[in-house]
């Protein structure tokens, strides 16, 4: 899925959470050195850092929070580990900034609360960054890969048109075996071209709730970047597993060079 938080194509969200790794890192480890070897400008160092590391984190979060909002394929496996990312790192954030109104003061020695707080704040940031990690690599979140003949990401907010079908694309706009993401109505639906023409289906996989708009398609089939699942473009049926279930599909028609959607009522 590509990012909605990105700046030529780049998500801005991965290239920003370096910098409050590195400033909270060396937050705790300077307080902690300063406390053991009873060096003030060490832990003068490691509260600034704090700070900074604190201004830092709620700076990257905005991308983060974009994405999350935009990106993250809702009522989905990659939704509920992006939700604890989130939570995770705030939290971390918290503890830091509680830890820093406890000392008031950067000259201060920081005592041992606040190196406790520092050091759980530590852990969350790590387990955060690890399911960061989780989410590009293994969700694929933020990553748009391209395959053969696939086109450029193609993405559209539309709202529907009451009680007719609505257009969502121009007869020629899509190639064989190109997909189109459109947000409809409230929900998430793939429009893709194949050799018998354009077939529209839900964007989500059955098994773990995956985006196959940011799968591949290939020869009328589309398969999820998450698990491999496929499944049959114009029919919805299960191809190959570990899905079980088929995607639903929806109604198609080409008029006057005008691709239409019609959506279920009721």
């Amino acid at each position: 899925m590509r990012s909605k938080a990105s700046f030529r194509g780049h998500p801005i969200h991965p290239a920003l959470i370096p910098f409050p790794f590195a400033f909270l890192y060396g937050a705790f480890l300077f307080d902690l050195a300063g406390r053991v070897a009873e060096r003030p400008s060490w832990w003068t160092t490691g509260a600034y850092l704090g700070l900074v590391g604190i201004v830092a984190a709620l700076i990257a979060a905005v991308p983060g929070f974009i994405d999350y909002f935009n990106t993250v394929p809702p009522k989905s496996s990659g939704k509920k580990r992006a939700t604890k990312h989130m939570l995770v790192n705030l939290g971390a954030v918290f503890l830091f900034a509680v830890a820093w109104a406890i000392r008031g003061n950067a000259e201060v020695v920081p005592d041992s609360t606040v190196l406790v707080l520092e050091g759980i704040g530590i852990v969350l940031v790590t387990a955060g960054g690890w399911m960061g990690g989780v989410l590009v690599n293994r969700n694929q979140i933020g990553v748009d890969h391209r395959y053969a003949r696939a086109g450029k990401w193609n993405e559209l907010r539309i709202r529907p048109q009451t009680g007719q079908p609505t257009v969502v694309a121009r007869s020629d706009e899509l190639q064989v075996d190109q997909m189109k993401l459109i947000h409809i109505d409230g929900q998430r639906i793939v429009l893709a071209r194949t050799e018998g023409g354009y077939v529209a289906f839900e964007d989500r996989c059955t098994h773990r709730g995956g985006s196959l708009a940011g799968g591949v398609m290939i020869g009328g089939v589309v398969q999820c970047p998450w698990h491999g699942s496929q499944f049959e473009c114009r029919t919805g049926g299960v191809k190959a597993g570990p899905a079980e279930t088929p995607v639903r599909t929806y109604p198609v028609s080409e008029e006057s060079g005008q691709v239409k959607l019609r959506l279920p009522t009721g």
